[in-house]
């Protein structure tokens, strides 16, 4: 009898556990009117990085509500936190993020109508679906371990200013995730992918340049432009374009160039991005631009000043994790639109400019693992210090393009809802899996070790740099200068 009774639990147990899992989904949908209210209030709020205040406050107090232990302003960051819940192993780890973009403001409209009012910024990569999907999923998996179907403990990381400001480099450099067995993160976009594929590591900097105000009409003789020498580096950086390894991208913008075409300027900045998809070559690259900007003030006799922002290193895939993953998503999709939401997708894609991609695009999952993304994420560091896989979901129009006020403009709607929600139900089922597969993690870490070959990780942060909370806001100017 004895022997039966184990043979039953044997046959019975995993069926049991499964059938828990199958309930994730509901549980998610259960949350889906409060999980899209609050994406459509940080969407509205539009935060720039390192200054999400309010947008980090309703994720860190809606899951503190829930039960969580959470401990705010961490690694020196305000707007970033931890929300834990459970105790010991595995601790399962889920990424969210909540940062906008500049001068992408816009009407959740099919058409380019600028959003009056407000900060400026808009949710162009979908940050404002990426926290609240990923906290939705940690409160899912919550509630099985208060129910006692899970062991272990599951920790949401609020993370601010991915948009250039390497927050989770300096969250990863303070030991923030020294005990997680593994780590979990999505992103929006335009259609649903797994494998988890690489990025670019890069290297983020503002130049400024100090010079000297005249009139320029009447006695230019006595200015020194601080514009020309911003003009003279960007113009060195597209020279040096041609001469750097296969795959390095170069980019760069000007925040400040002086106000009035009648005086010499005193004061320019420029903000620059130097990529590639090894870390080593960017951290090669670096000095290369900065000659470029010591060349401009050299050449008009103004004086620079280097502000670093930090660097991300390039995503190490863990293919354990990413299979883990894409068996869940594919299992979940059932996106789909309704008459309301084609309608509004026929009118974007008119805005393309390009021969659009079917819709039907968001039924299938794009496979991308062994392949290099032309973006870059800080999620890079952290998967250096720990096994991390991540997927996308189609929260946008087939075809949308990310950072564009189209991606703004579907971020409103529903069919960014589901996307979301369909993001929520992965990342849940899938550390649902890591809970019950201690195999997985086993092998999850043995495939990080062989990557890294013994290679230590090695951020692309300026020694005892600090997080560079003020990038988003226009240069404080010292009187003297």
């Amino acid at each position: 009898m004895r022997l039966r009774s184990a043979a039953l639990l044997v046959v019975f147990l995993p069926l049991l556990a499964h059938a828990q899992k199958d309930k994730l989904p509901a549980a998610i949908d259960a949350q889906a009117d409060h999980a899209w209210k609050m994406a459509q209030q940080i969407w509205e709020w539009a935060e720039p990085g390192y200054l999400e205040t309010k947008s980090a406050k309703l994720l860190a107090d809606d899951l503190e509500k829930a039960g969580f232990k959470v401990e705010r302003g961490v690694a020196k960051i305000p707007t970033a936190f931890t929300a834990t819940y459970g105790s010991g192993s595995p601790v399962i780890g889920i990424l969210g993020e909540y940062d906008a973009l500049p001068e992408l403001a816009q009407e959740g409209v099919p058409f380019r109508e600028i959003r009056e009012g407000g900060t400026g910024y808009g949710h162009a990569c979908g940050h404002h679906l990426f926290g609240v999907a990923s906290a939705t999923a940690a409160k899912a998996i919550a509630d099985q371990i208060k129910a006692g179907q899970l062991k272990g403990t599951v920790r949401f990381y609020g993370c601010p200013a991915e948009e250039g400001g390497a927050a989770k480099a300096f969250m990863v450099r303070d030991g923030l995730f020294k005990d997680c067995d593994a780590v979990l993160h999505w992103h929006p976009g335009s259609r649903n992918q797994a494998g988890d594929q690489s990025c670019l590591a890069r290297i983020a900097v503002k130049f400024r340049f100090h010079g000297t105000a005249a009139h320029a009409s009447g006695s230019p003789e006595k200015g020194r432009s601080a514009l020309d020498a911003l003009t003279l580096t960007m113009h060195a950086v597209e020279l040096l374009r041609e001469h750097t390894p296969e795959g390095t991208r170069l980019h760069h913008t000007i925040t400040a160039g002086g106000g009035a075409a009648n005086v010499v300027p005193e004061f320019a900045e420029g903000f620059f991005y130097v990529r590639h998809p090894k870390a080593e070559t960017v951290r090669k690259l670096y000095p290369r631009l900065l000659k470029c900007a010591e060349a401009g003030a050299l050449a008009t006799e103004t004086r620079l000043e280097v502000v670093p922002l930090g660097g991300t290193m390039e995503l190490l895939p863990n293919d354990s994790l990413s299979q883990v993953v894409k068996k869940n998503l594919r299992a979940l999709n059932d996106l789909s639109y309704d008459e309301t939401e084609l309608k509004f997708a026929v009118r974007l894609q008119e805005t393309f400019g390009d021969k659009p991609l079917s819709l039907d695009e968001i039924k299938t999952v794009a496979e991308v693992g062994g392949k290099t993304g032309m973006g870059s994420t800080d999620v890079g560091d952290v998967s250096w210090v720990v096994p991390t896989a991540g997927f996308g979901t189609a929260t946008w129009v087939p075809g949308t393009p990310g950072h564009s006020w189209q991606a703004v403009a579907c971020g409103r709607t529903t069919i960014a809802k589901k996307g979301m929600l369909l993001a929520a139900k992965t990342l849940a089922a899938s550390a649902w899996d890591l809970f019950e597969q201690p195999d997985t993690l086993k092998a999850a870490k043995a495939e990080l070790q062989k990557k890294l070959g013994g290679t230590p990780y090695n951020p692309l942060l300026e020694k005892e740099q600090k997080p560079p909370l003020e990038y988003r806001l226009p240069p404080k100017r010292k009187g003297g200068e």
